[in-house]
């Protein structure tokens, strides 16, 4: 699956674990699931590598905003075309100050990538069987935005 990081195609560096492997890999750069990290979120915060979290959008975005200096990485799962619940929590962790890594995982297409970024992802794990080399070109597709973003909140009538 490649991974595009700030526009660029990009090895993964970190490692997801599961409850059976995580004391294995704890002192690693992990991306550890939610309930993981719920369950031991103690042991987590305190490791020495780097912690990554996957989210998706029934899960509470709550515990995390609370160690976002602990945080490097939030993976968020869009599970369907039409689930949009990751977006949210992707500006909602901008505007709380998350500046790590938000990757956006599960039914990344195209046609979304620009507004993902939008809303403050930087990292896009694209299904292999969606990937082209041109993907890089779907970003300022389109030139004008009404709305604000992550990176310039005002919305285009209050720019210049």
């Amino acid at each position: 699956m490649p991974l595009l990081i700030n526009r660029v195609v990009a090895d993964d560096s970190w490692l997801l674990v599961d409850e059976d492997n995580l004391s294995a890999h704890i002192d690693e750069d992990i991306v550890v699931p939610y309930e993981l990290f719920s369950a031991h979120t103690d042991s987590l915060i305190n490791a020495a590598g780097k912690l990554g979290v996957r989210i998706n959008g029934d899960q509470d975005l709550n515990l995390i905003l609370q160690h976002l200096d602990k945080v490097s990485l939030v993976a968020i799962e869009f599970p369907a075309f039409t689930d949009g619940r990751g977006f949210s929590f992707a500006r909602i962790l901008r505007r709380s100050g998350f500046s790590g890594q938000i990757r956006a995982e599960g039914d990344v297409t195209r046609d979304r990538l620009e507004y993902m970024e939008r809303c403050g992802f930087d990292a896009f794990a694209i299904p292999a069987d969606r990937y082209s080399d041109d993907i890089v070109s779907a970003f300022g597709e389109v030139p004008v935005h009404y709305q604000g973003s992550a990176d310039d909140e005002r919305p285009i009538f209050r720019q210049n």
